[in-house]
């Protein structure tokens, strides 16, 4: 088989293949065993039908068709691996020549096909990439603010008699309808007055009502049969409380970690703060890399997958009419767009360095994912498998771990002028410890 490449674009390509019979030959025989097996010709057995009958009977032409239409796919799966192409869409195929149909043995199969690849893309240096972050120092109310929060899981409700503000905790029942139609109801919710996870409009209503009260107001529903409809929404509050949190002291701090004094307590706050600062200037430095990249390497996009994948998201069982719009579409397309660059170029860097996924670090991914879906990692694992979207996870820590390694090249400030050592957050404790394991393995 011979086959050359034409560049259409930078993102799509031509090939043109040239199959002789000889090769083609296998997929023909292969051909007239199916046909036999298919057709029945008196005085024959099914399967042991001579060729030459099945050409009386089918017409060479369909057997060529049939061994063509078979090993199509391979002839062109071995000319995408022959120029380490990676193919993004299905090819469009067209068959210019088929082996002759008169003489036996006589002819070829010639075809092209077109279809959108991967580009390939020229890495610059991208070892030393300068980019600045906002500085972050740990004040005391970091520290006393952990701390309230750390008090707030042991603090204690008790009934107030005063009408419900911010932060109250409220015991209600709600009634909502739809066009004077009841659509739900509830009793004896706990709700905190100010953390806006109920309904939109919630606060307002409950906020300045006593136990015994009540109040009336609208709300447009977000899920359910109803959502997107507006509801009339009556709360009746039957208790206000206020959270009473323990004193902050040495008996608090045995209490509720493994120190015995607050002070104690507090410095490993003030730690657990000073690292959650890293993180988010890590974090931040994690994306201003990234767009560095992206302005440094010259990524060609192919429009018509772009496009397609547009259509998918707009098209998707899910998707609000009303949301398909100019400014939405022009959203959308930015946001594939630049996630298709991100995808080509941390590929390519991921090449460079040889990056590789470990099978633990694919389940942690996976354990993490699986939360945010509020599933169990067993079941999404599952759920995965059987979608056939393994491969595509590993890709994604892969990426993950090339950007990792492009900040760990990279020289990160703060917006005071101070160097930023986000060691800690580029490689956690346990990598530090297996890469200097390794290291001193090698020096042996």
């Amino acid at each position: 088989m011979k086959s050359a490449v034409e560049n259409v674009n930078p993102t799509r390509v031509k090939l043109n293949v040239e199959v002789p019979y000889e090769e083609l030959k296998p997929r023909v025989d292969e051909a007239y065993k199916t046909i036999a097996q298919q057709i029945q010709v008196p005085g024959f057995r099914k399967g042991k039908v001579p060729t030459r009958m099945i050409d009386q009977r089918v017409g060479r032409g369909y057997v060529i068709e049939t061994a063509v239409n078979e090993g199509l796919n391979d002839f062109y799966q071995k000319a995408m691996v022959e120029h380490e192409l990676t193919p993004l869409s299905r090819p469009e195929v067209d068959i210019t020549e088929l082996p002759s149909i008169e003489k036996e043995g006589e002819g070829q199969l010639v075809f092209s096909f077109e279809v959108d690849i991967r580009p390939k893309v020229e890495l610059p240096d991208y070892k030393g990439i300068e980019v600045s972050v906002e500085a972050k120092e740990v004040a005391d109310e970091d520290i006393e603010k952990a701390l309230d929060d750390l008090r707030g899981r042991f603090g204690t409700l008790k009934d107030v008699e005063a009408p419900a503000a911010a932060d109250s905790f409220v015991t209600l029942d709600l009634t909502a309808s739809v066009e004077g139609e009841e659509v739900d109801a509830a009793q004896g919710l706990s709700y905190q007055v100010g953390s806006g996870n109920m309904l939109e409009g919630m606060d307002e209503a409950v906020t300045g009502l006593s136990a015994g009260e009540d109040a009336t107001f609208e709300t447009t529903l977000a899920g359910g049969e109803h959502a997107g409809k507006t509801a009339t929404v009556n709360v009746v509050v039957s208790a206000v409380k206020s959270r009473e949190l323990p004193e902050a002291n040495d008996d608090f701090a045995q209490l509720a970690s493994e120190y015995d004094t607050i002070a104690e307590l507090r410095d490993s706050l003030s730690k657990d703060a000073a690292e959650g600062k890293i993180v988010e200037q890590g974090v931040e430095a994690r994306e201003l890399v990234l767009d560095k990249l992206v302005e440094l390497i010259e990524v060609p996009v192919p429009a018509s997958v772009i496009e397609e994948q547009i259509e998918q998201h707009f098209n998707a069982p899910d998707a609000e009419a009303d949301h398909d719009t100019e400014e939405h579409r022009a959203e959308v397309r930015g946001n594939t767009e630049r996630a298709f660059k991100n995808e080509i170029i941390l590929d390519a860097v991921a090449d460079a360095e040889e990056v590789g996924v470990e099978q633990s670090e694919l389940i942690d991914y996976i354990v993490q994912t699986a939360g945010q879906y509020g599933m169990e990692p067993n079941q999404f694992a599952q759920m995965l498998d059987g979608a056939g979207q393994v491969p595509m996870l590993m890709g994604e820590v892969r990426r993950r771990k090339a950007l990792a390694k492009v900040l760990e090249f990279a020289t990160v400030t703060d917006s005071n002028g101070a160097a930023v050592d986000l060691t800690s957050f580029v490689k956690p404790a346990g990598e530090e410890e297996a890469v200097a394991v390794e290291e001193t393995t090698e020096a042996k």
